[in-house]
């Protein structure tokens, strides 16, 4: 029931704000004083950053175009994605271009320390873990700086012949590396937390297809409340003290107040619209202005497909368009206004259910069809967070640098982009017109209006060029 098309959109919203605020390493910047140990400590910092790129076989170019020495690293520490992440780190591309650190001075020793991590104790317990997360990939290297290269003597021995050397700076320097490296552990918290905004996000959809209903059944109470109001007027008249109650009386409200389903979900998720008296009137006071109510209650027909006709137009017509709801719906939620088109289809959907059922139990329809779309939302979102740098590379190769600046495309471009690429790589079953359909759509919704032609164009070469490299096997 909370759709493919909606899970789309808010994996969208969520990495959007996600990679937006994210921070993968809070990488230290050169201290402005004119301490000798602080100095030399941001001096230590960077051979570590640096050290840390090289003993997981990533190679580095100097200043001077040479290329760090090849060295023989295991495997598993090679698919480690601590260095990865570090040399993805513009920061650290700008040490490196800069030529910050003289990591020549280390050559020697770059294969000794690269088996000595092989053979430390903090490999042994990281190659026990069967699929290990970002968080035990980094708490892998924060042990190895601690244990294994802060250890080694001929490390220490190098870095002595610095004039600069005090002791004082370097277990400075090594804090330094270390609370870099515990920073990137904190902001997994950002990427955990941003999950579990994505599974709220979809839980209050599904709230907000119960509230409709609710939201008529206290249209009908505040309703009845003006008619018994009405009969104890002072100068009450026939038509006070005898009102037509078809309206009150409607049987699919009748019908709504005793469902199972929608009695449970209220039971256990409180759903309620008392702070909103002044909706409930506003909303009943147009239902009572309308052709709609005036044609119900003068129909000759009375009977309980009329009943529940009657809701579905009013809902179609009056209460899903209303500004007022809008409003409501924005103060109570920062997701609703988002999810109401969505969640009021399949509110119809459900009265035309009940109008189908004259004489049966309705049964309310589930979050979500199955557990493959259940899972659908989190796994493309961490598909898509997981592979974003790969992806992004997919974008760029396409960009015409004459006609679109990378570095000023439309952040939203570029996430919705992502999802999309997320979406075709890891979902094969999923046809490729569906997927570019459903996000063309979303950046016309939610990015410029110059957006739904230039994805487009994008993604039709990315799958173009996916098909090619046989990463994807769809047209």
């Amino acid at each position: 029931m909370v759709n493919r098309i909606l899970i789309r959109i808010k994996v969208v919203q969520m990495l959007y704000s996600y990679l937006l605020t994210r921070s993968e390493f809070k990488i230290d910047t050169a201290p402005e004083t004119t301490s000798k140990d602080k100095k030399y400590a941001y001096a230590v910092y960077l051979e570590f950053l640096l050290l840390i790129l090289q003993l997981s076989g990533i190679r580095i170019r100097r200043n001077d175009g040479s290329m760090s020495p090849e060295i023989t690293v295991d495997k598993l520490i090679a698919k480690n994605r601590v260095g990865k992440a570090l040399y993805d780190n513009d920061t650290i591309k700008a040490i490196i271009l800069r030529g910050s650190s003289d990591t020549q001075a280390f050559d020697s020793i770059l294969q000794k320390l690269a088996d000595n991590i092989a053979k430390s104790a903090a490999y042994r317990d990281y190659k026990k873990i069967k699929s290990p997360t970002l968080a035990d990939d980094v708490r892998f290297w924060l042990t190895v700086v601690n244990t294994v290269i802060a250890k080694d003597q001929e490390f220490i021995n190098l870095l002595r012949e610095n004039e600069a050397f005090t002791i004082a700076g370097f277990e400075a320097g090594v804090k330094q590396i270390s609370d870099t490296l515990t920073s990137y552990q904190d902001s997994r918290m950002t990427y955990v937390n941003a999950g579990k905004e994505l599974k709220a996000s979809l839980d209050k959809a599904y709230e907000l297809y119960y509230s409709l209903f609710v939201l008529m059944m206290e249209l009908t109470r505040e309703q009845a409340l003006r008619l018994d109001n009405a009969k104890s007027k002072f100068l009450a008249t026939h038509e006070d003290l005898n009102p037509n109650t078809r309206f009150v009386d409607n049987r699919f409200i009748a019908r709504l107040e005793a469902n199972e389903d929608l009695q449970t979900y209220i039971a256990e998720h409180p759903v309620t619209w008392a702070d909103d008296s002044s909706l409930i009137r506003s909303l009943l006071d147009s239902i009572l202005e309308s052709k709609i109510y005036q044609d119900y209650m003068e129909a000759e027909t009375d009977d309980y497909a009329a009943d529940c006709d009657f809701w579905r137009n009013v809902m179609k017509s009056i209460v899903l368009p209303s500004d007022d709801l809008a409003e409501a719906l924005e103060s109570k939620s920062i997701y609703w206004n988002d999810d109401l088109p969505i969640m009021g289809t399949f509110v119809l959907k459900t009265i035309k259910q009940f109008a189908s059922s004259p004489d049966k139990e309705v049964k309310f329809l589930p979050q979500y069809k199955d557990s493959e779309d259940e899972d659908f939302g989190p796994d493309l979102f961490r598909y898509a967070v997981e592979n974003r740098e790969t992806y992004r590379s997919y974008i760029d190769r396409f960009i015409n640098a004459s006609q679109w600046d990378p570095e000023r495309l439309a952040f939203m471009d570029i996430v919705v982009m992502i999802a999309a690429i997320a979406e075709l790589v890891n979902y094969p079953a999923i046809p490729v017109p569906v997927t570019m359909n459903e996000y063309i759509e979303i950046a016309n919704s939610y990015s410029t209006s110059r957006s739904g032609q230039f994805i487009n164009g994008i993604l039709f070469s990315v799958v173009r060029y996916l098909n090619e490299e046989g990463i994807i096997s769809k047209n």
